[in-house]
């Protein structure tokens, strides 16, 4: 990996910080929002949020990791109970319609369990009509983000903005299609996993999650008791 040309990131700050020099445009906008795809996408989206003065808040959305292969997709499940499937990966691997159930049923619970913790008693915010710029730290199939589209698509925003730092260049085209604008900054051929573009991708903690989540909501505090 060579940093220093482009090919990679520190750390999932460094990514925002990237991301948010090309994403200038949506910056100070009143209604414009960033949404972060947990875990791995807030501290990304944290450095958006803040150098755009945005809200920032997160998307809970699930990927159903295939059985023997948790970290390979085979879809993915947002909290409203959206689900979308690889179906052709499911039928190749031979996943049954039990397993397929049974990793809903689990990644619902998680769902669930994080909403609770991330949003410490604040509800929803509304989306609708405002431009909504989804984060997250990669994409490899574009599953996970592929159903949080479609769940932000279901509260009639003003528009639907991706942003991630790496991605497949499959995954970037099927996304296209989905969202409006996508800012993709990295499409290696061939791709690896999202971790291969980093130096640093150790796992983000729920802790870490709520302190970035509380610390955003802050400065959105300060900004509106001084205008």
């Amino acid at each position: 990996m060579d940093i220093m040309n482009g090919l990679g990131y520190i750390d999932r700050a460094d990514a925002g910080r990237r991301l948010a020099s090309l994403l200038g445009s949506y910056a100070h906008r009143p209604d414009a929002i960033v949404l972060a795809l947990p875990r791995g996408g807030v501290p990304t989206a944290y450095e958006i949020a803040t150098r755009l003065h945005l809200p920032l808040d997160v998307l809970a959305v699930r990927k159903l990791g295939l059985p023997g292969y948790q970290e390979l997709a085979m879809g993915a499940i947002a909290a409203d109970g959206r689900v979308v499937l690889d179906d052709a990966l499911i039928f190749a691997a031979h996943v049954t319609q039990p397993q397929i159930a049974a990793a809903i049923a689990r990644e619902s619970l998680e769902l669930q369990r994080r909403i609770r913790l991330y949003r410490d008693g604040r509800g929803d915010r509304s989306i609708k009509g405002k431009v909504v710029i989804l984060v997250d730290d990669g994409l490899a199939t574009g599953a996970t983000m592929g159903v949080a589209i479609q769940a932000v698509r279901s509260h009639a925003p003003g528009g639907i903005v991706v942003a991630v730092p790496v991605g497949s260049r499959e995954a970037c085209e099927e996304i296209e299609g989905l969202a409006d604008v996508v800012v993709c900054m990295l499409k290696p051929e061939p791709f690896e996993a999202v971790g291969r573009y980093y130096v640093d991708f150790s796992q983000v903690s729920d802790d870490e999650v709520r302190g970035l989540l509380a610390r955003a909501a802050s400065m959105e505090t300060k900004k509106w008791a001084t205008v």
